[in-house]
């Protein structure tokens, strides 16, 4: 987790979805079907989904256990601290404010909450990048 910018209310966030762009990839796990007790879908669409995720301390903060992402843009809506395993070993502590907006590329990892209370974040996945043929 890599923080970005500052405070980013949802109306702006939403506002900003249709200038990102992403490398079309699949997604090997879907975190929704992974951890559908962490999830709520907010919004989806053939373009992107948004999701909620609420995560207890000491369990995974964006999924349980190993899990993938595609690429996607979070909003911190808490304070998030957390330890993220690597598929190549590597691990690291991250810390997000709330407010916090940040990018990150389709990823496998494993993400465990090390804060005291419930972490919770916004998770902003777009699914294609082919412009529309429509005018």
């Amino acid at each position: 987790m890599k923080p970005s910018h500052g405070p980013l209310g949802r109306r702006h966030a939403l506002a900003l979805l249709s200038a990102l762009g992403v490398p079309a990839g699949a997604l090997a796990q879907d975190p929704v079907r992974a951890d559908p007790r962490g999830y709520a879908v907010l919004f989806e669409n053939k373009r992107l989904r948004v999701l909620l995720f609420t995560s207890r301390p000491g369990l995974g903060i964006c999924g349980q256990g190993v899990h993938s992402h595609p690429a996607h843009l979070n909003i911190a809506l808490t304070p998030i601290k957390a330890r993220i395993r690597l598929p190549d070993g590597k691990t690291l502590v991250a810390e997000n404010k709330a407010g916090d907006v940040f990018w990150e590329e389709a990823v496998r990892h494993s993400v465990e909450n090390l804060g005291g209370a419930d972490a919770r974040a916004y998770m902003i996945e777009l699914k294609d990048t082919q412009p529309s043929r429509k005018a």
